[in-house]
């Protein structure tokens, strides 16, 4: 993705697509400040698409690099 692809802009309903959500979670997360990062213009909300990536990129778990948890010896 190229760095102007990056600062497209989108509304929440299609950010709560690309990031598999609700449009209800991702306001309920903006109100905890929570989530992604976004642009507030007036009343009009925006995510960036570098920052849906970001955001996703971050969620991530790699259970290989995750230690185990549990009994010793097991």
């Amino acid at each position: 993705m190229t760095d102007l692809e990056r600062l497209r802009a989108v509304d929440e309903t299609t950010a709560a697509g690309i990031l598999g959500f609700s449009k209800k979670t991702l306001q309920n997360m903006r109100a905890d400040r929570r989530g992604p990062a976004y642009l507030k213009c007036g009343r009009s909300v925006r995510y960036r698409l570098g920052d849906l990536l970001d955001f996703m990129e971050n969620c991530r778990v790699d259970p290989g690099a995750v230690p185990r948890r549990g009994r010793p010896g097991r």
